[in-house]
C-alpha cells in the first residue's frame, strides 16, 4: 500500500511544508534552479486556529471559576478571624467575671464593697455625712468647689527667663542721676 504512487500518506504532526511532487529535486533532495516548477512560497498559517481559540475559551473559565473560588476563600478567611477575635474577646470576658466572682468570695472585699457603694459601718464605728450648700448629702465622687479654683502658680518657663536676662542686658535699667552733693565719712 505504500508503494502505490497515486495514494498519498496522511500529513505528519509537526512542521509541515509544502509539497513540490519531486520534480526537480537532486540527490541532495534540493530543488535545481532553473529544472521544473519554482518552489511555491510557504503559506501563513493563521495565527488564532480553532484549536488554539479552545484552549484559550477554556483556560478564561477555568481562570473565572478559581477567581471565584479564590474569592470565596479570601472571605471565608476573614470571616474565620474575625469570629476568632470575638471568640478571644469573650474568653477575656469569661476570664474577668470568673475573676470577679472570686473576689465576692473574699469577705474583705464584700465588706469594702458595703462601705463604698452602701455606706454601711462596722458597729462601733461613726459615720459622717458631707453636705452641701442645699443640706443634701455629697456623692462619694463628687468634688467641693470653692469661691476661687486653686491653680497652680504661672509660673514662666526657663526659656523665657533665660531670654528676658539677655534682653535686659542688652539694654540696661537706667540708674539715676548721681547726688549733687557728696558725703565723705572722714571729716568730722
Amino acid at each position: 500500500m505504500a508503494d502505490r504512487p497515486d495514494k498519498r500518506r496522511p500529513p505528519t504532526r509537526g512542521r509541515s511544508r509544502p509539497r513540490t511532487g519531486g520534480a526537480g529535486r537532486g540527490a541532495s533532495g534540493s530543488a535545481t534552479p532553473g529544472t521544473g516548477p519554482a518552489p511555491a512560497t510557504p503559506r501563513r498559517r493563521p495565527r488564532l486556529t480553532g484549536r488554539s481559540a479552545v484552549l484559550v475559551l477554556v483556560l478564561a473559565v477555568l481562570a473565572v471559576s478559581y477567581a471565584s473560588s479564590m474569592r470565596a476563600y479570601l472571605e471565608q478567611r476573614a470571616h474565620i478571624g474575625d469570629l476568632k477575635a470575638e471568640i478571644a474577646e469573650r474568653e477575656a470576658a469569661i476570664d474577668d467575671l470568673s475573676l470577679e466572682r472570686k473576689r465576692w468570695d473574699d469577705p474583705a472585699y464584700a465588706e469594702q464593697q458595703a462601705r463604698e457603694r452602701f455606706g454601711y459601718v462596722m458597729p462601733g464605728e461613726t459615720s459622717y455625712v458631707v453636705l452641701d450648700e442645699d443640706g443634701e448629702p455629697l456623692e462619694p465622687e463628687a468634688t467641693l468647689s470653692g469661691d476661687t479654683p486653686v491653680d497652680p502658680a504661672d509660673e514662666q518657663a526657663w526659656w523665657d527667663r533665660a531670654w528676658s536676662s539677655v534682653e535686659t542686658a542688652g539694654d540696661p535699667p537706667r540708674t539715676e542721676d548721681a547726688p549733687a552733693v557728696r558725703v565723705d565719712g572722714t571729716q568730722r
